[in-house]
């Protein structure tokens, strides 16, 4: 690279990294990670009377439970922050406005204690279906209304097929990287349709690039790890066969429970992120009906968790998903995760980033929590610390890899410091690079194919977001 290039370069690195650092939100008092589920559904998840015309919604035809019994089950499994996403078809808007939010607001006077935002699951064109997050405002329920109604899919009678294209969904993030009050739109099982590694289905690398092209305060990312993982528990013996997979990933399976989008050292998330891109990672339970019911899922928190670092408000939780202050964790692996990368007088944490001159050493501590008096007590038996350059744009938007993503430690033994497990490290960084760790508590050197029928409590994963190092 001559010398003009690499000016340039650094140029857009430090421009592109200041400007998402810039939105990061700085706040009085004490944050702290708070575990949450952004994919929940309800009884207004309907089904439909085909007979009629339109399609009637049958209450409880998909998903079955009251939006307060969610909110108990996210409270008695740990969660402080859930949002209820339902989805649905002909005219379903009128439906969460009418029935699901009045339900909704119910539901957070009698659990105050579970932060409870309004969103749905989109439809998403030219898609699969993302989780839609909307703040907290005085007209949040017209803000769903407009949005489903706008711009679902599968919300027009008879089905208009000018609404399944990438097109619109782009012209829907427009319309919320514009409002003064952002959504955050993050997409769901992201590879539940690829056919193979790398053959994608419904979302392709190429529209999330061109999503958070589009709506970067939006459009922030995609779940790492997918709901529907109680499968091989499920009390119906009469299942489909295809929804033996975990996650329902009847075709490419996931990997440890995580998407492989996810899962795969130097594969799409890491070429994500060797963009400079803020591209976050979730966990949820998609939970519509529980596996002792006959159902696929999990309550909400009852397996899958989303940490986030934040206070114990709306809208504070909603900045810190959208800056990606988050780790995610199946089983109860770990509880809290403070990894920072320092020099000198000067530190970084999970979404954030750290300028040092080239060529300097820095030091990299993890510490986390094993959570206490759990059924099953898993333990971690190894953390891996993973690093990729940060090499600007890729020319070619379907690219799913990044070679030199690696990992760049791994540990086995840990350090005890009031009651948390700790390693710290010194690593030196010779050019712009992004470091994120995970942990698990198999042997596996890198997470295997899942095969149908496991038991997913044997098989635990815990994943940071990155923390990115800039160099002068």
């Amino acid at each position: 690279m001559n010398t003009l290039c690499r000016i340039g370069f650094y140029f857009w690195v430090l421009t592109a990294l200041a400007s998402c650092s810039a939105s990061q939100p700085v706040e009085a008092g004490d944050r702290e990670w708070l575990a949450g589920d952004h994919h929940i559904h309800s009884r207004f998840s309907v089904g439909w009377d085909q007979t009629q015309n339109p399609p009637a919604p049958i209450l409880g035809g998909d998903a079955i439970y009251p939006t307060p019994k969610n909110a108990e089950m996210a409270r008695s499994f740990g969660l402080s922050w859930m949002v209820t996403t339902d989805h649905g078809g002909p005219n379903h808007s009128k439906v969460n406005l009418n029935d699901a939010y009045p339900e909704l607001q119910v539901s957070r006077k009698q659990v105050p204690d579970v932060i409870q935002f309004y969103g749905m699951e989109l439809n998403t064109p030219a898609g699969d279906h993302s989780s839609l997050i909307v703040p907290h405002v005085h007209n949040e329920a017209d803000v769903v209304f407009d949005l489903e109604s706008g711009f679902d899919k599968r919300e027009a009678f008879p089905l208009d097929p000018s609404r399944d294209t990438e097109g619109k969904m782009l012209e829907a993030l427009k319309v919320m990287q514009a409002m003064k009050e952002q959504p955050v739109v993050i997409a769901n099982h992201p590879s539940r349709s690829a056919t193979d590694y790398g053959v994608y289905g419904a979302y392709e690398p190429r529209e999330f690039r061109n999503w958070n092209d589009t709506a970067p305060e939006v459009a922030v990312g995609m779940a790492g790890a997918p709901g529907h993982q109680a499968i091989s528990l499920s009390s119906n013996v009469n299942m489909d066969e295809r929804y033996r997979a975990r996650g329902a990933y009847g075709q490419y399976p996931t990997l440890g429970g995580f998407d492989q989008m996810t899962a795969v050292v130097g594969g799409f998330w890491d070429s994500m992120l060797g963009e400079g891109r803020r591209w976050w990672i979730t966990a949820n339970s998609d939970s519509h009906i529980h596996y002792t019911e006959g159902g696929i899922d999990f309550w909400p928190g009852e397996y899958s968790k989303t940490y986030v670092y934040a206070q114990k408000t709306h809208d504070s939780i909603l900045d810190n998903i959208r800056a990606g202050h988050m780790f995610v964790t199946t089983g109860d692996l770990i509880s809290a995760l403070d990894f920072t990368i320092a020099r000198d007088s000067r530190s970084a944490m999970i979404g954030e980033q750290l300028l040092v001159e080239s060529g300097q050493k820095v030091s990299v501590t993890i510490r986390f929590l094993t959570p206490e008096g759990l059924d099953h007590n898993p333990a971690v038996k190894r953390v891996d610390v993973i690093a990729g350059d940060i090499s600007g744009a890729v020319s070619d938007p379907a690219t799913f890899s990044h070679p030199s993503a690696k990992v760049v430690k791994r540990f086995e033994q840990f350090s005890e410091e009031d009651g948390y497990q700790s390693v710290r490290f010194d690593i030196r960084v010779d050019g712009p690079t992004y470091f994120r760790v995970r942990g698990t508590n198999t042997d596996e050197a890198e997470p295997a194919l899942d095969e149908r029928g496991e038991d997913p409590w044997q098989d635990l994963w815990f994943y940071s977001n990155p923390i990115f190092v800039v160099t002068d």
